[in-house]
């Protein structure tokens, strides 16, 4: 059975990947990992995807980038679809896919770069701007799949930072957090530089309105949305006046019953389900190597 967010998981054209070959072609992330459970489950994808977004806008520089240089305002859908594709690239393709499928994105975010209405100048490559698009996606993913799929350890939640490092550098995010500690100093020194805005409230509109889901799934759509702003960080939310615009009495329940529901249903065409199939599928010298390595543990 098809999931409704699945969709937004499936690479749009231009950027289809082959999972589940080659056989026991390894991941830039290991698929005993963390980040292989939390980026498996679509209903948390999407709400850590738009947590991610809404920290990111805070941010003046990443605002300008992200906004400016998009297409959320003109397709939503597709780039949402653009995101969630490359997020299944980083976490499940083969490393060589990944590795170029990164090299690509940073070529053409080296394109951009502006000013800000106060004469500052910003561009997208900037590491400092990169450390935190890192940070908060990585934190929107695994926050989200905490808070309503399955909880995590805090040594867990630190792992997902850690696991991230490698696509990190090759993102050029050299300073990013690489455990739940790290984030969370990070969040302290750029808390006071973050801004409410009317980009982020256009893009709270847009992700409540936008034909995501079909029409009769809208009102599940927007609960998400408010699932996303539930997440953001007390302080944080606070600082952006989104207070009173997370989840109803009640609406946690319904949310985390959705998100458990779907680490329940199979989806076999899906980027994790094709990537564990292309690692059950090792060569035989190197499933011999692993079970010897097991044993010498």
């Amino acid at each position: 059975m098809a999931h409704p967010l699945a969709a937004l998981l499936a690479p749009p054209p231009g950027l289809d990947v082959e999972f589940s070959r080659p056989a026991g072609a390894e991941a830039l992330v290991p698929d005993d990992s963390v980040s292989w459970r939390i980026f498996a489950n679509p209903v948390t994808l999407f709400i850590g995807g738009v947590a991610a977004v809404i920290l990111e806008l805070a941010e003046p520089s990443v605002r300008a980038g992200v906004w400016d240089h998009s297409s959320f305002r003109s397709d939503p859908l597709t780039r949402l679809r653009r995101t969630g594709a490359a997020a299944m690239i980083t976490v499940y393709a083969p490393r060589d896919v990944a590795t170029s499928m990164i090299g690509r994105v940073v070529a053409l975010h080296e394109k951009v770069r502006g000013a800000l209405p106060d004469g500052r100048s910003y561009r997208a490559n900037d590491p400092r701007l990169l450390d935190w698009v890192q940070a908060t996606a990585t934190f929107g993913f695994a926050e989200a799949y905490h808070q309503y799929a399955a909880r995590l350890s805090e040594a867990e939640r630190s792992a997902a930072f850690a696991e991230g490092m490698q696509a990190a550098r090759l993102f050029g995010a050299t300073g990013a957090p690489g455990s739940l500690q790290d984030w969370e100093a990070l969040l302290a020194r750029t808390l006071p530089a973050l801004q409410p805005s009317e980009t982020l409230e256009e893009f709270l509109q847009i992700m409540r309105s936008a034909p995501i889901l079909p029409r009769p799934l809208r009102a599940l759509q927007r609960l998400l949305v408010r699932a996303a702003v539930e997440i953001v960080p007390p302080q944080v939310r606070q600082h952006l006046r989104l207070d009173g615009s997370g989840l109803q009495k009640g609406e946690r329940l319904a949310v985390s019953t959705l998100a458990r529901l779907a680490e329940r249903i199979p989806r076999p065409s899906s980027p994790p389900a094709q990537a564990r199939r292309r690692m059950r599928a090792a060569p035989v010298g190197r499933t011999q190597a692993l079970l010897s390595r097991s044993r010498e543990g």
